[in-house]
């Protein structure tokens, strides 16, 4: 399905603060911060994150009816209010992967007593909830997706590569970042090796270069505020860069293109998948391959929209919420 744009604009539910919230210890020295918000009594829904390493925000708790639903927000290990945090470089990695946050998900869930959950996220968040749901298809009531990934080695490519054609100055100063041996190489896997040399120095040039070229690649968007990535406090922008990069050059863990395999996995499950037309970091290709591969999605694509969203795919997410939470 294509969102012409004729219509479509929603507001955000009212701010709410947590009623409960907690750290939760997962094992390898982590503990993951952990909310919940609106009706205890409500549909259950799970909150995951972008970036890796971006953190959960407390605007998106105004996504969902909080007289319908009891939501779960998580920092993500390393991030946020995790502890202990990627953006101090003795902080050890070893222990973060794709299948480590999948487990502390599911830790997260038996924690609160929590049977079944919508998951609801996007962009690497998106991939997360795919890993975890088609690991635990039993525990998922319904998924809602913005900004479509599934974290592939082809992906990963066109982000940090591919994309460049449209943007050739500002990729060739991203390339430039790292030592000349590695520029025809992985250049993720030297930013991971930059963002964690001992050198202060050093890690902060890495991510001074990798969050402007992921500003470059949005830059087209309208973006209100502080630059997306640039614009975080040094910590946070530590972290996340420390994070992606750890997480991207190794694949994210997972088999390439084995979240779309295996997404027969997904069968029973409602989906609405929501991606922008104009997403230069995700172009809609991956979001239409996954929709193909599972049978109980549905796909609007809309056209005005890049990574970031707009008023209009806000819309469909909240409308897509609303309908969930009329489920039961």
């Amino acid at each position: 399905m294509t969102d012409t744009g004729e219509s479509g604009t929603a507001e955000l539910y009212p701010p709410i603060e947590p009623y409960d919230h907690g750290m939760l210890d997962v094992g390898d020295g982590n503990r993951i911060y952990w909310e919940v918000c609106g009706n205890p009594h409500g549909k259950p829904a799970l909150v995951v994150h972008g970036g890796p390493g971006s953190g959960c925000s407390t605007g998106v708790r105004r996504y969902f009816d909080p007289d319908r639903y009891r939501v779960v927000l998580f920092d993500q290990r390393g991030c946020g209010r995790s502890t202990p945090h990627a953006g101090d470089p003795a902080t050890d990695l070893r222990h973060n992967t794709t299948w480590h946050l999948v487990a502390d998900m599911e830790a997260l869930r038996e924690h609160l007593g929590i049977d079944r959950w919508l998951l609801f996220g996007g962009s690497w968040g998106s991939t997360l909830l795919l890993a975890y749901a088609e690991r635990h298809p039993e525990r998922v009531s319904e998924i809602v997706v913005g900004a479509v990934t599934t974290t592939r080695r082809s992906e990963i490519d066109w982000l940090y590569r591919g994309v460049g054609r449209f943007f050739p100055e500002a990729w060739e100063r991203f390339r430039a970042g790292v030592p000349e041996a590695d520029r025809d190489g992985d250049l993720i896997a030297a930013y991971a090796r930059l963002t964690s040399d001992p050198d202060p120095r050093v890690r902060a040039r890495a991510t001074e270069d990798w969050c402007a070229w992921e500003d470059t690649v949005v830059s087209l968007e309208d973006t209100p505020g502080p630059a997306p990535y640039s614009g975080r406090p040094s910590a946070a922008r530590l972290a996340l860069v420390r994070l992606a990069a750890h997480y991207f050059a190794h694949g994210a863990w997972l088999e390439e293109g084995a979240l779309i395999r295996d997404a027969g996995r997904l069968a029973g499950i409602p989906g609405v998948l929501i991606h922008g037309r104009l997403d230069l970091g995700s172009p809609p290709h991956t979001a239409y391959q996954l929709s193909r591969a599972w049978p109980d999605a549905e796909l609007t694509v809309v056209e005005d929209s890049g990574h970031f969203g707009s008023a209009r795919m806000r819309a469909r997410e909240l409308a897509a919420l609303d309908r969930f939470a009329r489920r039961g």
